[in-house]
């Protein structure tokens, strides 16, 4: 074994006079790390049931193999690789975790500086040759690997030192070879040294001495211990001797698949489990290095086995490379986590495909048995009343007791019989509704002969809903997708798991009318939601339902999955000069204090100039005063008061709760100018007896809804008569506004022939058939002479 420590300074009483400044920046890191609060270190029993807890992960091992560190013509070090992979360690490691790195490279590095001297010393000896004999062949002679690993081990270490530099980070190199986990004395040694490096906040870079190294034995494994034969059996045997939490592989490859990668039937393995063997196919070895990935597989359940997590991943992909690391730690979805426990239930991926499964068959049925589906559920929301809220009253007493939830959050977790029989009453309007959903012709053509063309509409596919603490939100999206012919995918939140959980079984117990029980899957697993996000090939769309921070980490958590959502709900209702006083307070007070945690509350009241001290106005804020509003003034408003209310924070705020800002405008196209700068597009008001005046409002503003004379409340799929929503959309492309069942389709064009219609775009003589849109008993087909 041999040890190294920075610039051979390895006595630790000796660090502040011997070691370079850098290292003496080390050692104050050190002191200033035990003073200040890290990560704890866990009890080490077993390993992490769940990528999720990966964030709990203290002492970690990183192993970086052949390909990940040599470049691609194996003679060199792959240099900006190396560099992003050392900020992550390095910034993991100043943020209280303990790294320790199972680097290869030191063949590669020494294979480069060796033909590098052979080539300088080859046109040395001929320059000086010249004029005597012919030139000579300057190819260079097969290297052998331990020399080339003597070569390289000093170098590659001066690399390491000093890339970790830049972070202030220490570095310490420690060489292994099989032998000193087989000797008792030396294992002792080498575990010690590396605890005492971890505890100085130094990184251990660990690699076996290849050049005194034997060659690996076949099958030499002793009764229960791993064999050094290549780094993956040093790193999972190093982890499990030195308690790591977690251990890091990176390769060339994403992960684990069930066959060889770049085969048309090769799926990314996600988790893996012991015993499932048998489920891949182990293909060649990486380009350079010693171990394939039978071996890495082999390694990682060894490790597994002593308690240590592991993750398999690409460290090679420059997509990711510059985060992979960090990633994992975070525990987001990359390459194949290895893990003991088995879910009770379906993997995310196997509940996906069973539902886009179900939701084939779902999409085929007659109208008139997606409409029985729906009616049976609305039936069993009735019947099944005091089940639902009884779980839902459990829901309340959690949140209550755990004091996280505002008060906002509470009232949409709340259920109560006028709820549900509201639920239902919605429900039974999507029936009517699907009727007349999928499966619609919207346009038929004749483009020829026996030759029709229909556009039709066909449901989007799997979609999946996110939704926070609002339980009245499962019923309506199901019975929205069931209407449409859409498989459907539903996240809620932990806060009305119990309701969720009741309001699936009625759902689900509806569907098997049908034998369709699958086309509505719950994700309980322990899935996260950025984990879900990254699904673009087994899901369709995505929408979130719940605050606007949800629905921007939703956004941007997506990977090539469209996104359905709407910002925030900054409504704004404008009083104009001319409006009516009986109006202006009856649509003040339901847009504002109805539902104040409604994404369509009214959030900015913006009143015309002309109305401030008049009745009017004191009528609006005697109202608000009643209602126990509290106003925000906006600056302008503020400026016409001597004592004003709390001046606004900002003017695009979302309140949710009885607070609204005033502000004072001098026109029609102020308040028009005024929405469009701080509005959110979603719902907006103006309320006036001038129907001019009320025109332009409604022209020149562009939110999702533009109402007049009406609260911004009816900014909702119930009141549309859509029967409920999946949302509200302030996109500008696809469904705006309350979506419902015709958001939730797409189209696709059918042609219908008589199998004797060829499409010949290129007779002498003649221009293809020409054609309009128009209704097929007035289609004409022209065919015309080109000349």
């Amino acid at each position: 074994m041999y040890f190294s420590l920075c610039n051979k300074g390895s006595e630790v009483t000796m660090l502040r006079s011997k070691l370079p400044l850098v290292s003496q920046r080390c050692m104050f890191q050190f002191l200033n790390r035990v003073l200040t609060e890290a990560p704890q270190s866990r009890v080490h029993a077993s390993s992490f049931a769940h990528r999720c807890a990966l964030r709990q992960a203290k002492r970690i091992v990183v192993k970086l193999g052949s390909a990940v560190v040599t470049r691609g013509d194996e003679c060199g070090l792959a240099l900006g690789r190396l560099a992003s992979i050392v900020e992550q360690v390095a910034m993991l490691q100043n943020h209280g975790r303990e790294m320790m790195i199972v680097t290869s490279g030191a063949v590669a590095f020494g294979k480069q500086r060796l033909r590098h001297e052979i080539l300088l010393s080859q046109s040395v000896r001929q320059a000086l040759q010249s004029g005597h004999n012919q030139p000579k062949d300057m190819s260079v002679p097969a290297l052998e690997a331990r020399a080339c690993a003597a070569a390289g081990q000093s170098g590659l270490m001066a690399l390491y030192e000093a890339m970790f530099s830049q972070y202030s980070t220490c570095t310490a190199q420690v060489l292994v070879t099989n032998l000193d986990f087989h000797d008792d004395e030396k294992r002792q040694n080498l575990h010690s040294t590396l605890q005492e490096l971890l505890r100085m906040n130094i990184v251990p870079i660990i690699n076996t001495n290849d050049a005194v190294v034997p060659p690996p034995e076949h099958n030499s494994d002793l009764h229960g211990v791993i064999s050094i034969k290549d780094n993956d059996s040093l790193a999972a045997r190093l982890a499990v001797e030195m308690k790591a939490d977690l251990l890091i592989a990176l390769s060339d490859v994403e992960g684990l698949y069930n066959n060889p990668p770049g085969t048309d039937d090769a799926k990314l393995i996600d988790i893996f489990y012991p015993g499932d063997q048998h489920s891949i196919t182990f293909g060649t070895k990486s380009r350079v290095g010693l171990g394939g990935m039978e071996a890495k597989v082999k390694a990682a359940l060894w490790a597994l086995q002593g308690g240590t997590s592991v993750v398999i991943a690409n460290g090679t992909n420059p997509k990711v490379t510059g985060h992979v690391i960090t990633d994992i730690v975070e525990g987001k979805k990359l390459g194949t986590f290895f893990s003991e426990t088995k879910p009770a239930g379906p993997s995310v991926e196997e509940q996906t495909e069973m539902a886009r499964s179900s939701g084939r068959i779902l999409a085929s049925l007659q109208a008139e048995k997606r409409s029985e589906i729906i009616c049976r559920l609305a039936d069993l929301l009735t019947e099944k009343t005091e089940e639902i809220l009884a779980a839902n009253k459990l829901d309340l007493e959690v949140a209550s007791s755990s004091g996280r939830l505002p008060s906002a959050m509470l009232k949409r977790l709340s259920l109560s019989v006028a709820k549900i029989n509201s639920l239902s009453i919605g429900l039974r309007q999507i029936a009517t509704s699907a009727q007349n959903s999928a499966g619609r012709v919207l346009r038929r053509t004749r483009v020829a002969h026996n030759l029709e063309l229909e556009q039709i509409t066909v449901p989007i596919g799997v979609v999946l809903v996110i939704f926070e603490a609002r339980p009245d939100c499962l019923p309506q999206v199901s019975a929205l997708a069931i209407a449409s012919g859409n498989a459907l995918l539903l996240k809620g939140g932990k806060e009305a798991a119990n309701t969720n959980h009741v309001l699936l079984q009625l759902t689900q117990e509806a569907l098997s009318m049908h034998g369709l029980r699958e086309a509505v899957q719950m994700v309980s697993t322990r899935e996260e939601v950025e984990g879900l996000c990254r699904l673009d090939k087994m899901i369709d769309l995505i929408i979130p339902r719940g605050s606007f921070q949800l629905v921007q980490d939703i956004k941007r958590a997506a990977k090539g999955i469209p996104v359905l959502g709407h910002s925030e709900g900054v409504c704004h209702v404008y009083v104009d000069a001319d409006a009516s006083a009986d109006k202006v307070i009856g649509i003040v007070r339901d847009s504002k204090c109805e539902y104040p945690a409604a994404c369509n509350a009214m959030e900015t009241l913006l009143i015309h100039r002309d109305i401030l001290r008049t009745p009017l106005f004191d009528q609006i804020i005697d109202m608000l005063r009643t209602e126990r509003v509290r106003i925000h003034a906006g600056p302008r408003f503020a400026s016409y008061l001597t004592f004003s209310p709390s001046e606004a924070k900002s003017l695009r705020t979302e309140y949710n709760d009885l607070e609204c800002c005033v502000e004072v405008v001098d026109s029609m196209q102020e308040a028009v100018e005024h929405i469009h700068k701080y509005g959110s597009s979603h719902t907006d008001v103006i309320i006036t007896e001038n129907a001019k005046t009320a025109e332009q409002f409604l022209q020149q503003l562009d939110s999702a809804c533009v109402f007049w004379n009406a609260s911004s409340r009816f900014a909702d799929g119930y009141r549309f008569g859509l029967g409920a929503e999946v949302g509200i959309s302030t996109a500008r492309i696809h469904a705006r506004g309350p979506v419902g069942i015709e958001g939730l389709l797409t189209t696709k064009w059918v042609l219908r022939g008589d199998g004797h219609t060829v499409a010949d775009f290129s007779e002498q003589g003649t221009q293809t058939y020409l054609h309009e849109s128009l209704p097929l008993e007035q289609k004409e087909i022209l065919q015309r002479d080109s000349s």
